[in-house]
């Protein structure tokens, strides 16, 4: 079945609730405030289906104080209805309303004459053209045009007809689920409920999804569109979550429900705007951000200088954090003023120089992604991972790989999703050659690269490794890669190198991956020399990461059972005082006289088992 939002909008009075109710019978105003103000205070759900297209309504407040709920509805819709009384006309609210969604991109529109039977007949035809003449002013895609009055049957089924003659929604499937929280409640035997509307791609039951804004894995207990329950809620459904393992009280109107890895959340995120005709965007300036269903306070930061501008682009420094994705748009407020709609260009923070990211955000306005991956290369010298591509460019990561296949002088890790300028190899080949110089014993694999360089992949390390072998400055062994002007056996040598230290560092050795750090020396061919070392019993291993010197050991087990004829015992008190050592040091020595047959643990303490020893 095909899905379709449509969002009504227009002045307070013009008929919206009204005419809802008389296409599908709902009742929108359904608080008793509602009711006895004779106003729609915040979004009204309801539908209209037949057997192959299901038509949703959100039915936004038209009074000027309840604009910022009419913006959160509106980012769903998928076509407006624009509702002008025939007697009334064109009024305040109604403008606001046609900026608002001009601002936000809803480019397809109904305009429906409400209130006909409230004018002369042969006036009508007049009114109409006055009112259709002014609406195409704001550029909508007007699809059709009528005039009906609630109370003339035809006028209403004849709209009917005309509904189900539209397309299916116009979002696009995107790489991820996306769903902005409009409504929470707890339902009793089903527990948390959210509603709002389905973005991006569908959700199914028993699918995990994860709430951004709290950072929590949730499931899906149930779906239901209108009342009916389903096991795949699609796009542009209108649909009631059932979450389970998150209680209501943990969830907020505007919050963002997706799949779990695919967003970040940022205080800070780039925009292009443009303000409402007669108003300004104001440099370092409070506003209120609308994005989605959500509301948050931030401030305008705007480029080239300017203390206000009527368009350009603005960095919004904000008071929470935001998970946008490209092209998202935003409504910018000041009290109960619109002043301007915003698109989300970079919604990522990078570390880049002012002058940088203004290159960055022109392309990016112009949609020229290939020209944005270039810029973001110069920015990223170390590295830009493809997986962010999703919500930077709202791109698949195999889009995002065709991408970046098309660059010219960059490194793809495909296994890694991450893209290096090619001129970074060069980075990687002066460390690894620096490693090399300064330790002629260095013994070291990729992996271990890769440790001293957490942000180069091995496969980049690879090339790195690759070239040295070329230019004759390494040699494998192996995994390994050793100097080549080194003719000696060198996993000797590092015995003996390994061995003296030990010796010298006596009762508190350094911990081997230390050792292993400070020489230059893979893990394994470390842990490999520790192992023959200990096997030869030059070395022994008294916990997992303390290995002491044959001799070292053998001295203070002697010092240890002196302390014990002296003083009848030994514990970590008596032994402190005569080798002032860490705890841990202390704890690990005492431990090991254990192991001899003549000593015996009694309490904390530790004695000979005999009076003549």
């Amino acid at each position: 079945m095909n899905n379709y939002i449509i969002g009504t909008c227009g002045h307070i009075d013009h008929g919206k609730t009204a005419l809802i109710k008389a296409l599908n019978g709902y009742e929108g105003d359904s608080t008793n405030e509602e009711k006895q103000r004779g106003i729609t205070i915040d979004l009204s759900f309801s539908n209209l289906s037949n057997e192959t297209q299901n038509i949703a309504f959100i039915d936004v407040p038209g009074h000027e104080k309840l604009v910022k709920n009419m913006i959160a509805g509106a980012f769903s819709f998928d076509c407006v209805m624009i509702v002008v009384s025939a007697s009334e006309k064109i009024m305040p609210q109604t403008i606001e309303h046609l900026e608002i969604l001009n601002l936000l991109g809803v480019k397809n529109a109904i305009l429906t004459i409400t209130k006909k039977d409230l004018v002369e007949e042969e006036e009508l035809p007049k009114i109409v053209e006055e009112i259709e003449s002014f609406v195409k002013e704001f550029d909508f895609n007007i699809l059709f045009t009528t005039a009906v009055s609630i109370y003339d049957e035809n006028s209403i089924n004849e709209l009917k007809e005309k509904l189900f003659t539209l397309n299916a929604n116009t979002k696009v499937e995107e790489n991820f689920f996306r769903y902005y929280v409009d409504r929470i409640f707890s339902a009793p035997g089903a527990g948390t409920i959210v509603t709002g509307t389905v973005l991006g791609k569908p959700i199914e039951v028993n699918e995990k999804v994860f709430i951004c804004d709290i950072k929590k894995d949730v499931k899906i207990k149930n779906l239901q569109v209108h009342g009916v329950d389903i096991e795949v809620s699609n796009i542009s459904n209108r649909t009631a979550i059932n979450l389970a393992g998150v209680k209501s009280s943990e969830i907020k109107k505007g919050f963002l429900i997706s799949k779990k890895g695919f967003l970040r959340g940022f205080n800070s995120v780039d925009i292009s705007f443009r303000a409402l005709k007669g108003r300004k965007l104001k440099h370092n300036q409070n506003y209120s951000i609308f994005i989605g269903s959500k509301k948050v306070e931030g401030k305008t930061l705007l480029f080239n200088n300017q203390n206000e501008a009527e368009n350009g682009f603005a960095i919004l420094k904000l008071n929470e954090d935001i998970f946008s994705i490209y092209k998202e748009k935003i409504i910018i407020r000041e009290g109960n003023h619109t002043i301007a709609g915003g698109k989300i260009l970079n919604p990522i923070i990078d570390p880049m120089k002012k002058s940088q990211k203004l290159e960055l955000l022109k392309v990016l306005e112009k949609g020229d992604i290939d020209e944005a991956y270039k810029i973001l290369l110069n920015a990223h010298k170390k590295g830009l991972g493809l997986v962010s591509s999703a919500q930077r460019f709202a791109l698949s990561h195999e889009k995002a790989l065709e991408y970046a296949k098309g660059l010219d002088n960059c490194f793809i890790d495909e296994k890694a999703l991450v893209l290096y300028p090619i001129e970074t190899k060069e980075k990687i080949v002066d460390i690894i050659k620096q490693i090399y110089r300064k330790n002629q014993f260095a013994l070291l694999s990729n992996s271990s690269l890769a440790l001293k360089m957490k942000w180069a992949s091995e496969s980049f390390i690879d090339l790195a490794l690759n070239q040295l072998l070329e230019e004759n400055f390494l040699e494998k062994d192996g995994s390994l890669y050793k100097n080549k002007n080194i003719k000696i056996d060198i996993k000797n040598s590092l015995e003996e190198i390994i061995l003296q230290r030990l010796e010298e560092e006596g009762l508190t050795p350094t911990a081997p991956y230390n050792i292993y750090e400070e020489m230059d020396l893979d893990r394994k061919t470390g842990d490999d020399i520790l192992k023959s070392l200990c096997a030869k019993k030059a070395v022994v291993r008294l916990q997992h990461n303390l290995f002491v010197h044959s001799r070292v050991l053998t001295d203070i087990v002697k010092v240890m059972k002196n302390i014990i004829t002296t003083d009848g015992y030994i514990d970590i008190q008596n032994f402190k005082e005569k080798f002032p050592l860490s705890r841990k040091y202390l704890i690990t020595y005492l431990d090991y006289l254990d192991n001899f047959s003549q000593i015996k643990k009694d309490g904390n303490k530790r004695v000979f088992t005999t009076t003549s020893f």
